[in-house]
């Protein structure tokens, strides 16, 4: 077992704590093969009953074009509004769809099981982000849309959780700087 101050150094931890989002990315963007065994190692997310309620769905090039359009439908834009909306998911050159698709059960409710799709999203992102590129988990009102549901495919049993959006990092981003917490704040004794 790692002390305190190990597990503080460790990769991971290092990988956890250096983490950041990137509002803008380059038009570089891992291949589905770079993706596949980033996908492999966040399946081994915490899942109750090991149902893997959870896929993931790749969009690039004119996928991403459809889903500004569904956008759009599912909203009230017009003009240059409208325009604006259509143009917010080519932002990334991939955006990676993460749906909870619940499985039936008697001991896994659909709430776990989201939990375990939103554990994916979110490990998928570490990794990402270890492999030197960026990724931002980006939802908002239309995610749970008609037209946005029709577009991904989804079944009843299904909800969209948001996208990664994924790219290469930009020649001027700059370091990130995380606000720390006080994580006595956040953790509380029973």
């Amino acid at each position: 077992m790692l002390s305190t101050t190990d597990a503080a150094t460790s990769v991971v931890f290092r990988a956890v704590n250096h983490r950041r989002s990137y509002s803008k990315v380059s038009a570089l963007a891992p291949t589905r093969a770079e993706l596949l065994p980033l996908v492999a190692a966040a399946a081994r997310v915490a899942d109750h009953g090991a149902l893997r309620p959870w896929r993931l769905l790749e969009l690039r090039g004119d996928a991403r074009e459809r889903l500004g359009a569904a956008f759009v439908a599912a909203s009230a834009c017009e003009g240059s509004d409208a325009l604006k909306l259509a143009a917010k998911p080519l932002r990334a050159p991939l955006l990676i769809a993460v749906v909870a698709s619940r499985r039936a059960s008697f001991k896994v409710t659909d709430w776990e099981q989201d939990a375990a799709a939103a554990g994916v999203a979110h490990l998928l992102s570490l990794l990402l982000d270890d492999a030197g590129w960026c990724a931002m988990w980006r939802t908002g009102p239309l995610v749970r849309t008609g037209p946005v549901r029709v577009l991904h495919g989804l079944g009843d049993n299904e909800e969209l959780l948001g996208w990664l959006y994924v790219g290469g990092i930009p020649e001027d981003s700059k370091p990130g700087v995380r606000l720390s917490i006080d994580p006595e704040e956040f953790l509380g004794v029973l």
